[in-house]
């Protein structure tokens, strides 16, 4: 894939690359690693003997971790020199094979998984790197499962058939990832569509929220900020606008202002002006209703991040709608159908959001009253 990538003009930044360029001969890293494992590890001509060194490593987690230690900071560093050397608008991308396993996935914008049957990863481990099946079996265990890779991909691309199938694949991403950069280069958002076009329920959604949200706490720098899935794609069974919507909770408006860059450089670029949520009864002050706006720099994955101050109205709101939404099937029934109808009589989005107002009015009152009688807090 990586390949592929650089053939459209891609920089690729490539670990397996550099991890061998770390523990070249007369490196310090592979020094190291012969303090650490001794000099059976070494060839005669001195370079490390990678079969003999994964022969006590793969099978040994506290040994793997100790190699670890010693690689992924050169790894990292040597990546980050790479990357900084880069021109400004080329598409970046970050060959990492242990993405998963070290918990990197929510420092990109962009997280590819390239999923092969494992008897053929085994197969081509032991043609391509020389292995033994044994060998190649011991790494594979060593490494994240296909579900827990799948779960951080943002895009997964199958590679079991023939090569002309993964380049066009690549070749579709590429069509993503171009636009992409531009469009985090310049901080503006990806294009939608003026009309609206409802879509089933996909049960992918709240794993995309997730990956969402993880990124949106990675660029906060903050693991433990409060990101909540919101709107109708975190309603089972709802049909929606594909389109994510995230709340991300702040102390103040001040707050969020002074993350808006760090939002709109990792692809989530801040709607200009001053936004707010439609007052609901009885509290009709707009000032307790504001909100910052951001949306998505990815053509691909249309996203709408809230920004709003904990425990304000619109903030309760959200979550108060949409948990009564969960809750209530027959309020569930009533909203689609409302949705559905309005879909067909609305010529744009903004029309569509418009004749959805009055529902909410009353479903807000009706949302309060069940909060009251089930004791639900947000």
């Amino acid at each position: 894939m990586a390949r592929r990538l650089a053939e459209h003009g891609a920089v690729v930044v490539d670990s397996d690359v550099i991890a061998r360029e770390v523990v070249a001969a007369g490196t310090d890293g592979l020094r190291e690693i012969v303090d650490a494992f001794g000099t059976g590890v070494l060839r005669p001509d001195g370079s490390l003997d990678r079969p003999a060194l994964g022969a006590l490593v793969f099978g040994d987690t506290a040994a793997r971790r100790r190699l670890e230690g010693i690689t992924h900071p050169r790894v990292r560093a040597r990546s980050r020199e790479l990357a900084a050397a880069a021109p400004p608008d080329a598409v970046l991308v970050n060959d990492v094979p242990l993405l998963v396993e070290v918990g990197l996935a929510p420092t990109y914008h962009l997280v590819v998984v390239v999923e092969t049957d494992r008897d053929v990863r085994i197969g081509r481990l032991v043609r391509d790197r020389g292995m033994t099946e044994k060998q190649a079996m011991e790494r594979i265990a060593a490494q994240a499962d296909d579900a827990v890779r799948r779960a951080a991909a943002d895009v997964v691309l199958g590679n079991d058939g023939d090569l002309a199938d993964l380049h066009a694949a690549v070749d579709r991403l590429w069509d993503r990832l171009v636009p992409y950069e531009a469009n985090v280069r310049y901080r503006r958002r990806a294009p939608r569509p003026a009309e609206v076009s409802l879509t089933g329920a996909d049960p992918s959604w709240p794993d995309q929220a997730r990956r969402l949200a993880e990124r949106i706490r990675h660029l906060v720098r903050d693991p433990d900020r409060r990101v909540d899935h919101i709107g109708s794609t975190a309603v089972p069974g709802l049909a929606a606008k594909d389109v994510v919507d995230l709340q991300l909770s702040v102390s103040s408006l001040a707050e969020a202002d002074a993350l808006a860059d760090r939002l709109t450089d990792g692809g989530f670029p801040r709607l200009p002006g001053d936004w707010w949520d439609s007052p609901k009864p009885p509290d009709s002050d707009p000032a307790r209703w504001t909100k910052r706006l951001h949306v998505n720099a990815d053509p691909g994955r249309p996203v709408n991040l809230h920004v709003r101050v904990t425990g304000s109205p619109g903030w309760r709101c959200a979550l108060l709608l949409r948990d009564f939404l969960r809750a209530d099937e027959a309020v569930h029934a009533e909203y689609l159908a409302l949705k559905q109808g309005l879909a067909e009589r609305s010529a744009t989005v903004d029309e569509y959001a418009e004749a959805k107002e009055p529902w909410f009015d009353t479903a807000y009152d009706r949302a309060r009253r069940w909060a009251d009688r089930t004791g639900w807090q947000p």
